[in-house]
């Protein structure tokens, strides 16, 4: 294996991984930093596909209190109080550091300030946007800003395999693989970034990225690393459905719901009056998800088993001049969005839980640090619609301030070569094998996760759905993999539908643990939130197993004041 020596190593190309980059790179030119990207810079993951926008607060009646208790309610007050503070504060200044730092053009209301539009579960509107098409306006400026410095190198096409941990069990680096030649390299570093996005893609229906695959939060499982409330999934409620076509699943994004949209049943029914009557489509995702899912399981669904989203009732004109993107999308698939119904439905969308940080980004290994959707506890039990980029670039940005401070003085460490040999005859297991169908292992286990530890769980199906994972997993060690090892895309699907087999297990034992209903977290068997004290799932690796346990939340900015089963007011505390 070749080997590299780093300063900082920044696994991802998102806008964490980018923010992270492009702050480290200004704190100290002289710094080596290089950023491992599964696809090309700038061209991959779920930043560019961002469409709603970012959430700031930068004008009054909004506040910092505003934004955080909107967060905390979303979240079912599971959230992490202190890093929801970090995200309220910090995003009004990155976001600015966007516009006039990397050059980030955001839309503009009539009297010439950012403008800032509605999204459910939010008391104010604060999502500034760029039209419908937010995350390919900050992935652009923040790729040129990248390419602009010359102490950053990008690994283009690159996975990054295992972490690289010394003997001391400090984080070294990472063991990558270069897809194009199948070739190993160790990229030690004295500080490394996780920031490799979630990614929902265990799931039948997904609107994330096709290259994600939770690699990130599989690399932390298999490091050690402690993760938090694995079994909070977010189904956003309005995917596109085109029967037969991949691009089920694809976003139709939450401003339409937000600037008057409705949804509608079968029947033609505004059936939002039945869950939410009070917020009806401005609710939060979590519920406006599963209203559709239990509509379409009730038989009230769509011909082809979705729900109706109509907006053509604001004029033609109107959608048209401020949805451009969806519009364009609809219409490639033969629908008008301007001008009638489209028919959508659930899809896996974002992973709120992942590995335990502090504020400042740092894990539990030492000189590893995380940030983005590889990171839990910001979002809770649900994501409000623009929290995610803001998230992304806030500690991403911040990661990158704290690894430039780290490595000052922190010495070279040496990784233990004799695991990453065995990393490497683990992932080369497969080349060349004759055995089982890989695609037909993937798509169990979609369908296995859609089922049973989707929308909708109870204990019976959660049983199901870790006894078929374990046999999955089973198969999958003597699955084929034709070929040798450069640009094969069947091997890189075998690591894939491994590290999604790691995210599977992981929300399943997380959802079987959660005996409550919170959030994008609905158990059948238990449909009332409990009743005592407010917990997250904790579970970390232990030997080939799993350790589980629930840690207090603890509720240091806000508390619900009500019942902690309907948290509709909170009362700041000191």
């Amino acid at each position: 294996m070749d080997e590299l020596d780093l300063d900082l190593l920044i696994l991802g190309a998102g806008g964490a991984g980018l923010c992270a980059a492009l702050h480290a790179a200004d704190a100290s030119p002289r710094l080596r930093i290089g950023v491992v990207v599964k696809g090309l810079l700038g061209r991959a993951g779920c930043t560019r596909m961002v469409q709603g926008g970012y959430n700031a607060v930068l004008t009054a009646p909004d506040s910092l209190e505003a934004h955080l208790l909107d967060t905390l309610k979303g979240g079912g007050f599971i959230n992490d109080q202190e890093l929801v503070w970090t995200l309220v504060t910090e995003a009004p200044g990155r976001l600015l550091e966007l516009e006039s730092r990397y050059g980030c053009l955001f839309d503009r209301a009539a009297d010439g300030h950012i403008h800032q539009k509605p999204f459910a579960g939010q008391t104010h509107d604060r999502t500034v946007h760029k039209g419908d098409l937010t995350g390919i306006e900050i992935m652009n400026r923040l790729t040129e800003q990248v390419a602009a410095r010359a102490n950053v190198t990008a690994f283009e096409e690159c996975r990054a395999v295992e972490l690289a941990l010394d003997p001391d069990g400090r984080c070294a680096g990472a063991l990558v693989l270069d897809q194009r030649s199948g070739k190993f390299l160790v990229l030690r570093a004295r500080a490394t970034l996780l920031a490799m996005g979630g990614g929902p893609t265990m799931y039948r229906i997904f609107a994330c990225s096709a290259d994600k695959a939770a690699d990130g939060i599989a690399l932390a499982w298999r490091a050690g690393l402690a993760l938090r409330d694995m079994e909070m999934i977010q189904f956003h409620p309005t995917g596109l459905v085109i029967p037969g076509s991949l691009m089920t699943g694809a976003l139709l994004e939450e401003g339409l719901r937000g600037a008057g949209g409705q949804l509608k049943n079968g029947l033609d029914e505004r059936f939002m009056a039945r869950y939410d009557p009070s917020r009806m489509e401005r609710s939060t995702r979590d519920l406006v998800a599963r209203a559709s899912f239990l509509e379409i399981q009730a038989g009230r669904g769509t011909p082809n088993g979705g729900v109706w989203i109509d907006v053509s009732h604001l004029g033609a004109d109107v959608v048209e001049r401020n949805f451009k993107g969806m519009v364009r999308r609809c219409r490639d698939f033969g629908r008008d969005l301007a001008r009638g119904p489209v028919e959508v439905g659930p899809t896996a969308h974002f992973m709120m839980g992942g590995v335990v940080v502090d504020p400042t980004c740092h894990t539990g290994v030492e000189g590893l640090f995380a940030a983005g959707e590889d990171s839990g506890g910001v979002h809770g039990a649900n994501r409000l619609g623009g929290n995610g980029v803001a998230e992304s670039t806030v500690f991403g940005g911040i990661a990158g301030d704290v690894m430039a401070d780290y490595v000052v003085g922190a010495p070279e460490r040496r990784q233990d070569a004799g695991g990453l040999h065995q990393s490497v005859q683990d992932a080369r297991a497969p080349l060349g094998r004759s055995g089982g169908d890989l695609y037909a292992l993937q798509r169990r286990l979609r369908d296995v996760m859609w089922e049973h530890a989707g929308l909708v769980r109870d204990a019976g199906g959660l049983t199901a759905a870790q006894a078929a994972v374990e046999e999955i997993e089973q198969r999958l060690d003597t699955a084929a993999v034709p070929g040798g090892p450069a640009l094969n895309l069947a091997w890189q699907d075998w690591l894939n539908v491994r590290s999604q087999l790691t995210a599977a297990r992981l929300i399943i034992a997380s959802a079987e643990a959660r005996k409550e209903s919170r959030g994008a977290h609905w158990r059948d068997d238990f449909p009332a939130a409990g009743r005592e004290p407010l917990y997250s799932v904790r579970v970390r690796r232990r030997d080939d197993d799993l350790l589980i346990w629930r840690e207090p939340v603890a509720l240091t900015r806000a508390r619900p004041a009500t019942s902690e089963a309907a948290p509709e007011a909170v009362e700041i505390g000191d």
